[in-house]
């Protein structure tokens, strides 16, 4: 199916406000028309890509919900992220993304679910995880898991806006059946 919206292809540099809303846009349409419905679990990005997408009128035919799991605790109690996890590679990992997203998917009854944990600074980064390192997982009842790390650069509201329009690209990739973008692997490491 080839949906088309006026402008729907936003330069992959474009992260104004009109360019999330475009991504949201194309999201949701894809989704409406797949009869999926989608939920999140953001920490970086403090729900910003429910906003988005809950922007879109009609949303609530395809949006199931959000959770927004920014401290530690709030990953262990709302999405089932084992402590252990936490306690051995951290809260931005791929295990930590790979369970916020499965728990999302779990807990909501959605069909797939985008998860987001970085590092947004100014402060919080180090030697092994700087400032701008975001972990991304899609977890779908009806594929593999993927998972997608980036390392962002500039200010906090540059890393989180890149951190946005990723995951509404990942929510786009999933929605159209397609490989996800260049980076993208499944649970088990393998490269799609």
């Amino acid at each position: 199916m080839n949906l088309r919206f006026p402008g729907d292809r936003p330069d992959a540099d474009d992260l104004s406000d009109s360019a999330l809303r475009v991504l949201a846009e194309r999201a949701g349409a894809l989704l409406l028309a797949a009869g999926c419905r989608v939920a999140t679990a953001e920490s970086c990005t403090g729900g910003w890509v429910a906003k988005c997408l809950t922007d879109i009128p009609g949303s609530s035919q395809w949006f199931e919900r959000g959770y927004v799991t920014y401290s530690n605790l709030a990953k262990e109690q709302s999405l089932g992220v084992a402590a252990s996890v936490i306690e051995t590679f951290g809260a931005v990992s791929r295990p930590a993304a790979e369970q916020m997203a499965s728990g999302a998917l779990h807990a909501s009854g959605a069909d797939l679910a985008v998860a987001i944990t970085g590092i947004a600074g100014p402060d919080g980064g180090g030697p092994d995880k700087p400032v701008g390192l975001v972990w991304f997982a899609l977890a779908q009842r009806s594929a593999p898991p993927v998972v997608l790390e980036r390392q962002f650069a500039g200010d906090r509201e540059a890393i989180r806006r890149a951190a946005v329009a990723t995951a509404l690209r990942l929510v786009i990739a999933a929605a159209t059946g397609a490989p996800p973008a260049t980076g993208v692997t499944a649970a088990g490491g393998a490269r799609l």
